[in-house]
């Protein structure tokens, strides 16, 4: 099977970056991997694995392209996973080859030592992981993928340590950038956190003796798990026989947690440092009406992941709310584009007007970023053609005009418009009555932080919007990427 085509839509969304899920404690531990990672399928649909041990059987892995319910709910499939013990992971390249994933690159990945062993699942993006490539194939490492990830598996395999746990705190201590990492021996389930906690890991529990790692709570959610605590940033557990055992490999860390996980990538039935995402979103709409109000007759989202924020707005602004965009649930990534007019329908094969609704009225559109802008002018003419009088856009996120290293497949920074032109010019360009984004201050102060964003620390990584890099990205400064002025603090720490 050849990997999903992406629709033209998708191009223009910062795409999800990966999930992650492990069980230990419980029957056929599989199945409720398949379970959650099928909780987990926003964060990747391009493919997924999962990998189970059974003391008689020994390790056994099922790697697929597609999505999690096309593959993982079979039971011949299932069948070959038994055990008590599994992990798995669902994929959206950021690291690797796009476009031409090869069965290869799908995780979980394993690895054979003298003492047992060892599969791994890992969200998030090794910024030095060219370099420390380079240094392991130049020591007699072969590689099977071309993703970062299969470093952590190499670097373990070189380690003089005694026992699994310790050989992994060897191998992330070398690497830099964004991890969370969940791995499997022949009886231990262990998942640690990087030292700025950039990417989520939740730790849940099943009856009495069942544990289970997981990206989002709402994976906890679909097997009935009982939330028990975040994993905190820097810090490795390990469970086995109904324990569960907390160290802190890198010392101690102050988190810089990703606020675009509050923004679109997790789910928002999930909770996240103790809030709803729903809520959260929905205070960034509120934000927003205060920030950028405007008089308007219609507060409309763009479906799906406008919708709270377009709540928010609505509340606050007291512009009534209504679905003036109506997204088609079964339009996927898999579809097939047979000719050049049906590719030229572009978001319309995703996106419909509600002309009832929208028909004279000046429309607020909220929409939760904007990437490449090309899909905010398809929309925009979609409402003016369906006979709105006036379209303002509202955009749930400050403007995006840096990459992300740390695992979010993102353009290059040219290829981003907030880089390139300033808001009006952007207005200008996608051609609305107005843009407005919501201000960095005012999304720090719907996730929670009353004052705002703390300018010296700050308390989230927000780089995509600020371009301030709490982790120094080697691999793409090697490759000419330039770091914005003032930014030289950061490669010097990262480099001590």
């Amino acid at each position: 099977m050849q990997p999903f085509l992406a629709h033209p839509f998708d191009s223009d969304r910062l795409h999800e970056e990966c999930g992650i899920f492990g069980a230990i404690g419980m029957a056929d531990a599989s199945n409720f991997v398949a379970l959650g990672l099928h909780a987990l399928q926003h964060r990747g649909q391009e493919a997924g694995g999962i990998v189970a041990h059974d003391p008689e059987n020994g390790f056994n892995s099922a790697h697929r392209f597609g999505y999690v319910r096309d593959n993982f709910t079979k039971a011949d499939v299932m069948a070959t996973l038994p055990g008590p013990l599994a992990i798995g992971h669902v994929r959206y390249s950021t690291a690797g080859t796009k476009a031409a994933t090869a069965i290869r690159d799908v995780q979980p990945f394993f690895g054979e030592f003298h003492m047992g062993g060892c599969a791994i699942a890992h969200n998030g993006n090794i910024t030095n992981a060219a370099a420390l490539r380079r240094e392991l194939i130049e020591r007699g490492s072969i590689f099977q993928s071309s993703s970062d990830s299969e470093c952590i598996i190499h670097l373990m395999a070189r380690s003089i340590q005694r026992n699994i746990p310790e050989r992994m705190k060897d191998a992330l201590r070398r690497i830099e950038g964004a991890f969370s990492v969940i791995a499997m021996t022949r009886t231990k389930l262990i998942g640690v956190r990087d030292p700025l906690g950039v990417r989520p890991l939740v730790l849940g529990k099943v009856g009495d003796e069942g544990f289970v790692l997981a990206s989002e709570t709402c994976a906890l959610d679909i097997i009935g798990a009982d939330f028990v605590r975040e994993i905190e940033p820097g810090e490795m557990v390990v469970i086995s026989r109904g324990e569960v055992e907390s160290s802190r490999p890198f010392g101690p860390s102050k988190g810089r947690f990703c606020i675009f996980e509050h923004v679109y990538f997790s789910r928002p039935d999930s909770i996240i440092g103790g809030r709803s995402v729903y809520e959260t979103r929905r205070q960034i709409g509120v934000e927003l009406a205060r920030e950028a109000p405007i008089e308007a007759d219609l507060v409309c989202p763009v479906p799906d992941s406008g919708t709270p924020a377009a709540i928010g707005f609505a509340q606050e602004s007291g512009i009534p709310y209504g679905m003036g965009i109506i997204r088609n649930q079964y339009m996927g990534r898999t579809f097939i584009e047979p000719t050049e007019q049906i590719r030229n329908m572009g978001v319309r094969l995703k996106l419909n007007v509600n002309r009832s609704l929208i028909a004279g009225k000046r429309v607020v559109l909220v929409d939760d970023s904007v990437v490449r802008g090309t899909t905010s002018r398809k929309i925009k003419d979609m409402i003016l053609d369906a006979g709105a009088a006036a379209v303002h856009f509202r955009i749930a996120s400050p403007p995006t005009a840096w990459p992300c290293f740390y695992g979010v497949d993102t353009p290059d920074r040219d290829k981003l418009l907030a880089a390139q032109m300033t808001t009006e010019e952007m207005r200008d360009w996608i051609g609305v009555d107005s843009l407005a984004f919501v201000s960095l201050d005012g999304l720090y102060r719907a996730v929670g932080e009353a004052q705002g964003r703390n300018k010296a620390c700050p308390q989230y990584c927000d780089a995509c919007f600020s371009g301030d890099y709490p982790v120094a990205p080697f691999d793409q400064l090697e490759r000419g990427f330039r770091m914005k002025a003032g930014s030289e603090t950061a490669i010097t720490e990262a480099a001590e």
